[in-house]
């Protein structure tokens, strides 16, 4: 007689895993789930399976079951940087961030990530490429990269000043639209954006790599808001743009609703205007688009009860952006380095969470040691905006 209960065939593993991933993607996370723990139970051995299913625990924020998941792949496939910073990540949101810290550095060998540093930089004119900078103080000039998108930059730019103490004369690589916030930390003459220009280093990190060497965890995560200001004429001259488009006595609440589309993550962190149409019902509130980009356009749809003045076209760079908010009562942005700027200057900010936030907002908290004067707003069930924009609106009309 056969098998009566054969075994599946070996595809049906990732034929789930498959489904599980694209069903998450789709924010279908309860029958992901179904799938994602049927490829594990096929195949216990797959690390596609243990890596999508800690993926999945994560975006349902059952974050103790993602980190199990992912320390599962990490010992499966110890070499492999898909589990390592994902498990980064959960042990970040979760405030473990001594441990945290450690997997975040797998975020470079990710596939398709290109390295901080060109490697034909590190080995030019030496028999030894120059190496990653160990943390310890030294006479040789360091190399800082801001790398990765402008909120972590904004949010790591604080660490410069440490650095600085330890390595005197340190060098930042950036990119142009960083200068008008790193010119706060340095000389302009220290900061570079070409390769080509650098002056001779002995060894380099990235700016996101500084809280790992600094020793930073919950306790000591440095908060000296506000470390980044205004031009102070710029800011007259935008407050007096304002006070000649606003009503008189008028509570100032900038809106920022949409980040940059190429964001890995925008589906989830960007919402469309019309979902804070709680805020258009405020009285005495007058509403200051800072939005960039497309989402520009959802203005002309807008027809609420507060009166609300478009500025986006008329922002160059990010000295006007910090000019303008320099000028408002609170700012009210989704995930977005406006937000970031925003905390970093001292000003008022009730930031817009996803179901699963990035990391660094932490688990469950209204509050963030990143950045004093910020409030955080979360969904409470994936995908939806009304209650945590509702909350935002309670807030302001109080």
């Amino acid at each position: 007689m056969g098998n009566p209960f054969p075994l599946p065939p070996p595809s049906a593993s990732a034929d789930h895993g498959s489904l599980c991933e694209e069903l998450r993607r789709q924010g279908r996370l309860e029958e992901a789930l179904r799938h994602g723990r049927l490829a594990v139970a096929l195949d216990p051995g797959s690390l596609g399976a243990l890596y999508n299913l800690g993926l999945l625990l994560y975006d349902r924020l059952e974050i103790e079951q993602a980190i199990l998941w992912e320390r599962r792949a990490v010992r499966l496939a110890p070499l492999s940087a898909e589990p390592h910073f994902e498990l980064a990540e959960a042990l970040l949101l979760s405030g473990r961030l001594e441990e945290g810290w450690q997997e975040y550095e797998w975020r470079f060998r990710l596939p398709n990530v290109e390295p901080p540093v060109p490697p034909a930089l590190l080995s030019a004119g030496r028999p030894e490429p120059r190496m990653q900078w160990d943390g310890k103080p030294g006479a040789g000039r360091l190399l800082l990269v801001a790398d990765q998108g402008f909120g972590d930059v904004i949010q790591f730019a604080r660490y410069i000043p440490l650095a600085e103490r330890l390595r005197p004369g340190l060098v930042v690589a950036c990119s142009p639209e960083m200068r008008p916030i790193l010119r706060q930390m340095l000389d302009d003459e220290r900061l570079h954006q070409e390769w080509d220009g650098l002056p001779e280093f002995e060894c380099w990190c990235p700016l996101s790599g500084l809280p790992r060497l600094l020793g930073t965890g919950l306790a000591t995560i440095p908060a000296p808001v506000p470390y980044l200001r205004a031009d102070p004429d710029a800011a007259a001259r935008w407050r007096k743009r304002l006070d000649g488009l606003l009503p008189r006595g008028m509570r100032r609440v900038g809106l920022v609703w949409a980040g940059r589309p190429t964001h890995g993550n925008d589906h989830n962190r960007s919402m469309p205007l019309r979902a804070l149409a709680a805020l258009s019902r405020l009285e005495q509130v007058a509403l200051v688009s800072l939005q960039l980009g497309p989402p520009l356009a959802e203005i002309g749809d807008y027809f609420g009860k507060a009166p609300l003045v478009n500025l986006g076209p008329e922002i160059d760079d990010f000295d006007d952006t910090m000019a303008i908010l320099q000028g408002l009562d609170r700012l009210v942005s989704v995930d977005t380095a406006v937000a970031h700027l925003a905390g970093a200057m001292g000003v008022p900010v009730s930031i817009l969470l996803p179901f699963a936030p990035d990391w660094r907002w932490l688990l469950g908290r209204r509050d963030t040691p990143w950045y004093p004067t910020a409030t955080l707003h979360r969904q409470t069930i994936p995908g939806r905006w009304d209650e945590a924009v509702q909350e935002v609106a309670a807030t302001r009309s109080a």
